[in-house]
């Protein structure tokens, strides 16, 4: 595997290195949602076993799970791959007739929390593979604190490694898997500078995202590839908008790469201004997302002032941002006592028609 990986690698570092001026031509075999809605998926996170669960397995809505694997679990050592977390859950899914949706994590929102290789992090010429990203109150950056940390995505040496654990990856899984998306692009890094990784600029980290994209779609032309674009550091729409986030959904529309994110917030001011409408402006040209993640079930609609219901939650994002995919997480008590009998109820009337 690991030669097959290197050849082909040095066949994607060519293409990225011609970038600017070439297109990707898509194979994949993929058609919008259409009029009859969106596809919906359970997000178990890490929770992978509870795909054997009866309540999921029993609901016909949901076409499959998306289940999220790190790279540190998938990469045990330099090349040193374990897939078989995958594809133990690839065969259960296919055997009750459900599909896998791969959520590939280089980043944590939990300080203790790293999802990076080890040697990343031990060899020097990794500069420390991950960095960590923060809370920032009122833009005070003197007290900043660490939420988490992020792979050194903007990072050659890094970026190198990603790239083959891609190539690897789709090696295995492309057109095996129904689809594989990146984690999402927003990180916290302050905007003076002070707190700044080694190396990172917002332009900079603008490009890596989109070498990172054409990476992942020469990995898997077969399966549904996405890119989870909500933010981008540098920036904030309207006011200060440098194209860092409209560039990225520019190149994902060119190269077909699938995109969509967190989180499934109607009306929310934020959203509105920055991913929701380039998610409904790429509708129907790419496969588009969007994630209901803890505490969107909670979410007060700011037209109403009231909770969001889920026909709600499915109505804005089929009719307003037009998605193929849903991920729903399984909060409680939404999720059993909300999300399911809602599903299973649009499900029956569907089929008595």
């Amino acid at each position: 595997m690991a030669k097959d990986v290197a050849i082909v690698l040095n066949r994607l570092m060519s293409s990225v290195a011609k970038l600017g001026g070439c297109m990707i031509v898509s194979l994949t075999c993929w058609a919008g949602a259409g009029s009859e809605g969106p596809r919906h998926y359970v997000f178990f996170n890490r929770d992978r076993e509870r795909i054997s669960d009866a309540a999921f397995l029993g609901t016909k809505a949901f076409e499959g799970a998306q289940l999220k694997y790190t790279w540190r679990e998938l990469e045990r050592g330099r090349d040193d791959y374990d897939f078989s977390a995958i594809q133990r859950d690839l065969t259960f899914l296919k055997s009750k007739g459900k599909k896998l949706f791969v959520q590939l994590q280089d980043a944590s929102f939990d300080p203790n929390i790293v999802n990076v290789p080890r040697y990343l992090l031990s060899d020097a010429r990794y500069h420390g593979g991950a960095d960590k990203q923060y809370t920032i109150k009122d833009d005070d950056e003197e007290h900043a604190v660490p939420e988490g940390w992020v792979a050194r995505r903007w990072d050659p040496a890094v970026q190198e490694r990603f790239h083959r654990l891609l190539l690897a990856l789709g090696n295995e899984f492309d057109g095996k898997v129904e689809g594989i998306n990146l984690a999402e692009t927003a990180v916290d890094f302050g905007e003076s500078g002070r707190l700044f990784p080694n190396g990172f600029t917002p332009s900079t980290y603008r490009d890596a995202i989109l070498t990172n994209m054409t990476a992942l779609k020469r990995a898997f032309p077969k399966s549904v590839t996405m890119q989870y674009a909500n933010f981008m550091p540098g920036e904030w729409l309207p006011g200060q908008d440098r194209s860092y986030l409209r560039s990225v959904y520019q190149r994902a529309t060119e190269l077909k790469v699938g995109v969509g994110g967190p989180d499934l917030l109607p009306y929310k001011p934020g959203q509105m201004s920055h991913s929701y409408p380039l998610i409904r402006q790429c509708a129907g040209k790419v496969p588009t997302g969007i994630a209901v993640q803890e505490g969107n079930y909670g979410h007060q609609n700011p037209k109403t002032g009231r909770e969001v219901a889920i026909s709600e939650l499915v109505g804005f994002a089929r009719e307003q941002l037009k998605v193929d995919y849903i991920f729903w997480c399984t909060e409680e008590p939404f999720y059993s006592r909300k999300l399911i009998p809602f599903l299973r109820d649009q499900r029956r009337g569907e089929e008595r028609k």
